[in-house]
């Protein structure tokens, strides 16, 4: 990766506290990870190095692109990957303003850095990629529309909108029942406590993606990412799904 960058200093290499982790998930999305953000990238929330390169991987046999948005970016996991596909501006929104202060001190100078919200996104038509990295389950499925209409405004024509995504999780394993769980208690967390705090991990999966952002007027294909491994019956563990914005408007 000629264009890969790695955070010089961190601002703490401890891992988060339970308490620190509970104070977190009884606030609000985002001042919980306005709180979360200066040991973010020592939890297992943030996107694995293995995924990243995987997905750079893909996105090297579709461009090269011009200008990038990682969208949700956090602490800005998914610039570099931006930054060795795309050949001009790159850039990254999030709403936390924590999450972007760590980001802009791992970032070069010419990575712009923008605080906005997903659903109402502060550009035009502006860039030719965009890619976003564990953010979906911070959205109900009524925000996924909006969502995916706001990624289709600000990609030019023909530009593409791509992000990772799992194959389901079977359900007699045991990580299927584990993440059931944190749903559930996230639900039930939701229902007697305010604000909500918007984070689950079984409620979008391939055929929603595919489905909602066909609606939203992308054009839908799939690159299978066999880097991240094989189920048993021999398919891809993940999948890259590229979304494309028709190059003729109404096509």
């Amino acid at each position: 990766m000629p264009l890969s960058w790695k955070p010089a200093v961190r601002r703490s290499d401890e891992r988060p506290t339970l308490r620190e982790l509970a104070v977190q998930a009884l606030s609000s999305v985002e001042h919980g990870y306005d709180l979360l953000a200066p040991k973010f990238d020592r939890t297992p929330f943030r996107t694995p190095e293995h995924v990243l390169d995987a997905v750079a991987k893909a996105l090297r046999s579709l461009g090269p692109f011009d200008r990038g948005l990682d969208l949700c970016c956090g602490t800005g996991a998914g610039i570099d990957v931006l930054r060795e596909v795309c050949r001009e501006r790159v850039a990254g929104v999030d709403f936390s303003a924590g999450m972007l202060a760590e980001a802009r001190r791992q970032a070069p100078d010419d990575v712009a850095l923008v605080r906005g919200d997903a659903l109402a996104l502060p550009f035009g038509e502006a860039f030719d990629l965009l890619v976003s990295f564990g953010a979906f389950g911070h959205f109900l499925p009524e925000e996924r529309t909006v969502l995916f209409a706001e990624a289709y405004r600000v990609l030019r024509p023909g530009g593409s909108f791509v992000f990772p995504i799992g194959a389901p999780v079977p359900l007699r394993s045991r990580t299927y029942w584990m993440l059931l769980g944190f749903d559930s208690v996230m639900r039930v967390r939701n229902a007697v406590w305010r604000p909500p705090f918007v984070m689950y991990y079984l409620a979008f999966g391939l055929r929603e993606a595919s489905a909602e952002l066909t609606r939203a007027g992308f054009e839908v294909s799939l690159r299978d990412l066999p880097e991240l491994g094989l189920r048993a019956d021999g398919s891809p563990r993940a999948r890259a799904v590229v979304a494309t914005k028709p190059s003729v408007q109404g096509s």
